[in-house]
């Protein structure tokens, strides 16, 4: 199911499903805690999240299967959550927002976990505007088999916010998801409210500024940058 989204301007644009993400891990060692910290009450537009049975190390692991027909609860949306992305050019480490979109928070992390991303490429890369990832076909159509529910808040999005990819349809989010490089006041304004927001870059946007652009609708021959692994920890 091929994604889209509007680019600043006035200009709508087909734009595949947005991801971007890899290998799994979890658990690990005492890293420092989040850069951002974040409030324990479910923001307005957060979807009901069921309560996991078990704890995160238990949890988070990997998995042979690629399609899914839901993502298990792997997280506690009263904890913090920071996933360190390992790409080819480098590592972008993003805090993420359980607060403000539980249900899509743990979606990624369920598939980071299950090794969903593993080797998956940022297949549509447009300086100035995002970086986008998350599909195992690097088509802009692929997804992990199930969708997810919109989370829409009203966090504004900026250089280096981490968002979730849909078509034109409710509630059609998957696994692809987009970072934004340094926004115009139009594009911002096109994202605002109308994607789901969920984590915020907090190191590593160098990395991102560095990805090869890619249009995979102009340019599908050519290969995007390798997301190598990405570590989830829990605080």
């Amino acid at each position: 199911m091929k994604s889209s989204f509007v680019k600043a301007s006035i200009v709508s644009l087909a734009v595949p499903a947005l991801v971007l993400l890899v290998a799994a891990g979890c658990g690990g060692d005492k890293a420092a805690g989040p850069n951002i910290p974040t409030g324990r009450t479910p923001l307005p537009g957060a979807a009901e999240l069921p309560a996991r049975t078990g704890d995160f190390a238990t949890l988070c692991k990997k998995s042979t299967e690629k399609q899914f027909t839901a993502p298990e609860t792997v997280i506690d949306p009263t904890r913090d959550y920071v996933a360190t992305i390992a790409t080819e050019k480098g590592d972008i480490r993003v805090q993420l927002n359980p607060q403000a979109a539980p249900v899509t928070v743990n979606s990624l992390v369920f598939l980071a976990c299950s090794g969903f991303y593993d080797g998956v490429t940022f297949h549509r890369v447009l300086p100035g505007f995002v970086a986008q990832g998350g599909d195992p076909t690097g088509t802009g159509s692929g997804g992990p088999g199930y969708t997810i529910p919109d989370e829409f808040s009203d966090i504004p999005f900026s250089e280096g916010t981490l968002a979730m990819a849909k078509t034109s349809a409710p509630n059609s989010g998957g696994s692809q998801f987009f970072i934004c490089y340094e926004l115009s006041p139009e594009s911002a304004a096109a994202l605002n409210g109308n994607y789901t927001v969920f984590g915020k870059v907090t190191g590593g946007m160098d990395v991102v500024d560095k990805l090869t652009p890619r249009d995979p609708q102009t340019n599908p021959t050519t290969p995007g940058d390798k997301i190598l692994g990405i570590t989830i920890r829990e605080y």
